[in-house]
């Protein structure tokens, strides 16, 4: 594992997580099919990564910092879990509420709007688990980048759907993406100002929300056998990748 200070791991996620946001270009080259076959898979590996992320390294990791008290630590779980549901819920109103003789444009705003959020939220949250342990960061990003490839599948079917041409819709998660490394050095900066041991509840919070709220239960509605095994074994395999993570060696001090 490099020994690079958190800056360089927080420029370097950010750069290569921006840049995920691109894979909805594959949707063109290899066909619309081929990712509806299989999202399903991506989403169940996802789910398993954040919620392994979120139990086996941030939160062990957190407790032990000591920068929290345990009720204090479990206390911003709850918020960060708590903040992330009434987001999702905010935007539903919203979405309900937009115009119905333009459906789609809404939708494909919304969407944005929400990624956007979401990924300046994970920077900050990311940025703060490189600066406590260059390896809590590296899990956290890797959660956190398993999940953002099926989430920018779906965003850019939605754009797409929604009316915007193929290169107008990259580029439009392209800057979505851009918040999530300006999360990460804004929350390098605030190091040097205080304490920001909060943050590694935080994401742990927003990681269990999303993986137990939002994936696990596109996933828990398939019926046939095959596909369910399929499902099940990518949800173990996410969060077997998390545990694997915590078994490299730490960086020299």
């Amino acid at each position: 594992m490099p020994d690079w200070s958190p800056l360089t791991w927080i420029l370097a996620g950010g750069a290569v997580m921006s840049a995920i946001a691109l894979v909805g270009g594959l949707m063109a080259v290899l066909g619309g099919e081929v990712f509806r076959r299989l999202m399903p898979t991506l989403v169940a590996f996802a789910a398993g990564s954040l919620l392994g992320g979120a139990f086996l390294h941030l939160v062990p990791h957190g407790l032990a910092m000591g920068g929290l008290s345990s009720r204090g630590f479990f206390l911003w779980l709850l918020g960060s879990f708590t903040a992330f549901f009434g987001l999702e819920l905010g935007l539903r109103v919203w979405l309900r509420r937009a115009s119905p003789r333009s459906p789609r444009a809404p939708v494909s705003y919304l969407v944005l709007l929400g990624d956007a959020v979401h990924n300046f939220a994970g920077g900050l949250a990311v940025g703060g688990a490189f600066i406590a342990d260059p390896r809590v960061g590296l899990t956290a990003w890797v959660a956190a980048a398993a999940h953002e490839i099926p989430q920018e599948l779906g965003d850019f079917g939605i754009l797409v759907h929604g009316g915007w041409p193929r290169r107008q819709a990259l580029l439009l998660n392209l800057a979505s993406a851009l918040t999530f490394p300006l999360g990460g050095v804004l929350a390098w900066l605030a190091a040097g100002s205080f304490d920001v041991a909060f943050l590694i509840p935080v994401a742990a919070g927003s990681f269990i929300y999303i993986g137990a709220s939002d994936l696990v239960p596109e996933i828990g509605h398939r019926e046939a056998a095959g596909t369910t095994v399929l499902h099940f074994s990518a949800f173990v395999a996410g969060w077997a990748a998390m545990t694997l993570i915590g078994l490299l060696p730490e960086p020299p001090p």
